[in-house]
Formats: structure tokens, sequence, C-alpha cells
């Protein structure tokens, strides 16, 4: 059998950067879509383009292929160019950060290590529709996290997928 599929629209957003952020994610898999967002109250927006990938692939709930499309240059860049000299840093001050909660890279290359993705490039703003409701979400997340929520939060039209 083959894995299953998944196609996700991710986009993080900052009012200030750092200040509230939000992150938002679409996955869609056949018929079946489910949207995600979250936020922080203090935060940057390279920060919150990471946690929508991050969210996204910690969602599912078995291995998938997943096409993962984002504006973010640097999360894209971070993944497919940068991350073996990131991992090199980690090591270097791997005794610093014991204890700590683990960065958003780490994060993410954990949870790539679940997946085969593919990442995709969108331009930011260009009428891209789930690109823009992905943007949508991000926006929702800082006003819910000025209004006292933090953390990962439902989004309203949320369909779930139990069989991801």
């Amino acid at each position: 059998m083959s894995e299953p599929h998944v196609v996700v629209h991710t986009d993080g957003a900052c009012s200030g950067n750092p200040g509230p952020g939000g992150w938002g994610a679409i996955l869609a898999f056949g018929d079946h879509q489910k949207e995600l967002k979250g936020g922080e109250a203090h935060t940057t927006n390279n920060r919150m383009e990471l946690m929508a990938a991050i969210a996204a692939l910690e969602a599912l709930k078995r291995p998938c292929l997943a096409d993962i499309h984002t504006d973010s240059q640097y999360l894209r860049d971070g993944i497919m160019k940068w991350i073996h000299g990131w991992k090199a840093q980690w090591l270097a001050h791997r005794r610093q950060e014991a204890g700590q909660e683990r960065r958003p890279v780490k994060r993410l290359d954990e949870a790539l290590g679940h997946h085969r993705v593919r990442w995709h490039w969108v331009r930011g703003h260009a009428w891209n529709v789930l690109n823009e409701r992905a943007d949508v979400l991000a926006r929702e997340a800082i006003a819910a996290v000025r209004a006292g929520a933090v953390g990962a939060l439902s989004a309203d039209k949320s369909k779930d997928q139990d069989d991801k």
C-alpha cells in the first residue's frame, strides 16, 4: 500500500517583529481538509513560519507524502540548504540547551523524519487561494493571542481526519 498523500499550505505572521504572532496551516487529503492555527505572545515571523510546518507535520497520524507549500523562503531554504549547518551548531551547543524546550528547527527536523516531504515555494499575497487562507488563519491566531489565548488553537472550519 502506498503512503497517504497530503497537500499542506502554511503561513506565519507577526504584528511587529518581534511581537504577537500566529501561524496557519491547511492540510488536504482527498476530499478532506483540516485547518490548524496557533500563536505566541512574543515571537518572530520566521518562528511562526516554522511552527506552521511543524504543526502540520505533527498533526499527521501516520507517515505520509506531504507536499508543503509555503511563501517563506526562510522555511524552505532552511530545510533544503541550511539544515546541516544548523545541526552542526546544535552539537556544539548541546550542553547549553540541556533541559530547555526543543527549538522549532529541531522540532521540524524531527517531524520531517516521519514523512517524505516535498517543498514548494509560492509567492505570498499573489492570490493563491490556500496561501491566502493560511494567512487569514495566522492573522486570526494573532487576534486570539491578543485576546489572551496562546499555543495551538482550533480552527473554526476544521474537519477531523482520523485516517492519516
